[in-house]
């Protein structure tokens, strides 16, 4: 199984840097995994609505163009569908028995996805009805994949 994650924006913080690296080095053992990062555009204070339309159509242009026509896209969506871990892991299942071997998640910038990019997603996932930083996500993300793969295994794994 392939996994790709598309992110807008650069790591900094050493602490979320150093648990991407730990996931990553934990899912090796399930599947390839890619992090295609695209650069976030500056949004200046008290941004107007068009603004920031404008900048989540530039940040949308670039992640769009990471978009595998191989994968199954989940875009990262707070108008997603909410699961629990359980039924993420059933999800990645059924998508690898069906001949989905390359599963894409994509998380936009500070403002969310432009509705281009969601209207390209087969699935749009929600984590919360709460906003995270996009930085943070990323690893709650790459998380709950490891942990799909643990249950998905029937290996062992916190709860």
């Amino acid at each position: 199984m392939r996994i790709t994650i598309s992110c807008v924006g650069k790591i900094k913080e050493k602490y979320f840097k150093a648990a991407i690296e730990e996931y990553s080095k934990r899912l090796s053992r399930y599947c390839k995994l890619d992090i295609l990062e695209v650069a976030d555009e500056k949004t200046p204070e008290r941004a107007s609505e068009a603004m920031e339309e404008i900048i989540k159509a530039k940040e949308g242009e670039r992640l769009l163009k990471t978009l595998r026509d191989d994968a199954y896209v989940i875009a990262l969506a707070i108008e997603g569908n909410m699961l629990d871990s359980i039924e993420l892991a059933r999800c990645m299942e059924t998508l690898a028995v069906q001949g989905n071997s390359h599963i894409q998640f994509v998380i936009g910038g500070s403002l969310g996805l432009h509705s281009k990019v969601l209207e390209q997603a087969d699935r749009k996932l929600s984590f919360s009805k709460m906003t995270f930083p996009h930085q943070l996500m990323r690893v709650i993300l790459l998380e709950q994949i490891y942990r799909g793969y643990r249950i998905i295994n029937k290996e062992p794994y916190h709860k």
